[in-house]
């Protein structure tokens, strides 16, 4: 089973990678950045396996490069909680 297959365990997994960036010193800047690339390939080459990531890949096909820093950015956010 995949980390894709189930939305709360793809969160767990990018909280888990989020900690573990922070903790090796990465700062904000560079793990937003990040954010964007991995959004960026999931939209493009990942199907998305439940109706959360295919909400989350429409919005980024739709949204201008600004928006998509948000959206991931959002994201992170989301994982922090």
């Amino acid at each position: 089973m995949s980390v894709l297959d189930n939305f709360e365990q793809w969160k767990d997994f990018l909280e888990d990678r989020l900690n573990q960036a922070k903790s090796n010193g990465m700062d904000q800047d560079t793990i937003s950045n990040i954010a964007v690339e991995v959004g960026d390939y999931l939209a493009k080459q990942v199907d998305p396996k439940n109706d959360e990531e295919r909400l989350l890949a429409e919005l980024w096909k739709v949204a201008t490069p600004e928006e998509q820093k948000s959206i991931a950015n959002m994201m992170v956010k989301l994982v922090q909680k």
